[in-house]
């Protein structure tokens, strides 16, 4: 009886640390394996779309939605409200695109704001019979021509961006590395049995630095 327990005893002493073995590594290969393969059910940007920069022009984006393939790309609209529908699950895609949004806003305000102080200097240059250039009015109009310009260059700086990163977002998904997952991190490259001075079996992991 005691021959009995002890080979029992050992046998779970070894066979213990295979079982935990050999999980570290199923799940280990299959993280490594879903990092690898792309999601069936992503969307594509056009081309000329990918080329964009945070300083490109503002025109509409086009994209092709889920599962579908081929050149028939379809516009995303101009606050990209053509796109939410099918990004509305991913919070860090619509955060971004409402991001983008609010950019194509102060675009808009800002455009705004230029063309009414060009009409307003145009209207006092011959609002007193003779020609006026530069009267107090078109002073304050010409300043807030400038201003808006420059504002041009700040507002358009990473709108572009922005509807880029929610593409981006809802591809890759919420366990992408950069959105702060640890498993990618802590994933041992390497799991083994090692033995102890004692004869015992231990899990031995490791990492490369």
């Amino acid at each position: 009886m005691n021959v009995e327990k002890l080979s029992r005893g050992r046998l779970t002493r070894w066979f213990t640390p295979v079982l935990v073995v050999t999980a570290l590594a199923s799940f280990s290969s299959a993280s490594a394996q879903a990092q690898q393969v792309p999601a069936l059910s992503t969307i594509r940007l056009s081309p000329e779309d990918l080329e964009r920069r945070g300083q490109g022009v503002q025109q509409n984006f086009f994209f092709l939605p889920p599962g579908k393939t081929g050149e028939a790309y379809q516009s995303a609209g101009f606050f990209g409200q053509k796109l939410r529908p099918y990004i509305s699950s991913s919070p860090e895609a619509v955060a971004d695109l409402n991001k983008y949004r609010r950019q194509k806003t102060l675009y808009l305000i800002d455009r705004g704001l230029l063309l009414g102080s060009v009409a307003v200097y145009a209207s006092q240059v011959f609002s007193h019979g003779d020609p006026v250039y530069f009267n107090s009015t078109q002073q304050v109009a010409a300043g807030v021509a400038v201003v808006s310009i420059l504002a041009t260059i700040f507002i358009n700086r990473h709108t572009n961006e922005y509807l880029k990163q929610a593409v981006d977002d809802y591809n890759t998904g919420p366990t992408a590395g950069r959105k702060g997952a640890l498993w990618p991190w802590l994933r041992p490259t390497g799991v083994g049995l090692a033995g102890t001075a004692q004869g015992q079996p231990v899990v031995a992991l490791h990492w490369q630095l």
